[in-house]
């Protein structure tokens, strides 16, 4: 079968691709289905390898809340920026996080009038900043959701070890679940079935996600990030709504094992404790967000260095909240590929790698 809009040459297995697109479009039909893929890396994926652009004309592949710097709020933008402003603190941040917009200025903007804000690629980066440093204090900036958390939890268990004084942690991770109800329960976007994080189900495992179904009849399929992987997801989560048998599947087996990873898990419970958060587009979620426990206070920037945040204010015109919760897609946004775009943004979801409007803009998304 030819498929224009895909290079299967790509493919680790251009054969099944093939029947994968053919099996998606006969069980689809006329059907008007809207699939979210929860995962940034899933929506760059989808945007490289053309997949909307192949879909039946029903389907509709939205992104959700997978991208952490995204959905990151102003508000804990504008603090993190504040803390930034403190003589003798450094700043370590991921990459990303950098140009991402706060109300009135953004840490490449701080760092250009002379903060230091360093680029870090794992919270152990922090821990040895932290050692090789010890006049300054070391702000980690921890962003992520339940993937990276292990990590942050090691860094601090590590730090304690150690004797470590001058690490903190600004702590804005996020859990996944709850931003998938919020989604689920929200009577403006309409959504028939999950692509389920892979890297997310790693540490979480695939129970977490059953009140989908319990609660709102809706399935999902934990998938992988090969061009093959997605398309089986989008497959399996067509024949359960053409059969109107939801549940929850992991079609990611040689990653993702039923359980996650219980070591993991254990980690992150022994250094923090689940707390109200806000994401940018969904508000306040109860027991969405983390912070460290009472006994590691001393890690959290929050506790230890107590700063006056200025007022929020969001950028006027973008749309990258509605983006999140899959109300729009990018190019709906006005400011989209004018007054927003990867070399000037506006939102964070044109700065991430993993930002659906980034992805939309660089693969020409209509």
């Amino acid at each position: 079968m030819s498929v224009p809009g895909i290079n299967f040459a790509a493919f680790r297995d251009p054969v099944l691709a093939r029947g994968l697109i053919d099996r998606i479009r006969t069980t689809v039909g006329d059907r008007e289905l809207n699939l979210m893929e929860v995962c940034g890396t899933h929506t760059v994926s989808i945007g490289r390898y053309g997949f909307r652009s192949v879909m039946p004309a029903g389907l509709h592949l939205l992104s959700g809340p997978g991208c952490p710097v995204c959905v990151t709020a102003n508000r804990d933008i504008d603090h993190a920026i504040a803390l930034s402003r403190i003589d003798g603190i450094t700043i370590a941040t991921f990459g990303d996080m950098m140009r991402v917009p706060g109300s009135t200025s953004s840490f490449a903007a701080e760092k250009a009038a002379g903060a230091d804000i360093r680029i870090v690629y794992s919270p152990l980066d922090a821990l040895a900043l932290a050692k090789a440093n010890p006049e300054r204090q070391v702000i980690f900036m921890s962003v992520g959701f339940e993937t990276t958390t292990p990590t942050i939890a090691a860094s601090i268990l590590e730090a304690e070890a150690a004797g470590i004084d001058n690490l903190t942690v600004f702590c804005v991770n996020k859990t996944t679940p709850a931003a998938l109800r919020a989604i689920a329960d929200d009577p403006e976007t309409r959504i028939d079935g999950f692509i389920l994080p892979g890297h997310v189900s790693t540490i979480t495992g695939v129970a977490p996600y059953r009140f989908l179904v319990d609660e709102f009849g809706i399935g999902g399929v934990v998938c992988g990030f090969e061009p093959v992987d997605i398309l089986e997801g989008i497959e399996m989560l067509a024949r359960m709504i053409a059969t109107g048998t939801p549940s929850i599947e992991n079609a990611y087996l040689r990653g993702v094992a039923t359980g996650g990873n219980h070591v993991a898990r254990s980690l992150c419970d022994q250094v923090f404790e689940t707390c109200d958060a806000t994401w940018r587009g969904l508000g306040t979620l109860p027991a969405s967000g983390l912070r460290l426990r009472d006994a590691y206070a001393r890690f959290d920037a929050c506790r230890r260095f107590p700063v006056d945040v200025e007022p929020t204010r969001e950028p006027a015109g973008c749309r990258c909240g509605d983006v999140l919760r899959g109300r729009i897609a990018p190019p709906a946004c006005p400011l989209f590929g004018r007054a927003c775009s990867p070399e000037h943004p506006v939102g964070p979801c044109m700065v991430s790698s993993e930002g659906s409007c980034a992805a939309y803009f660089r693969y020409r998304e209509g």
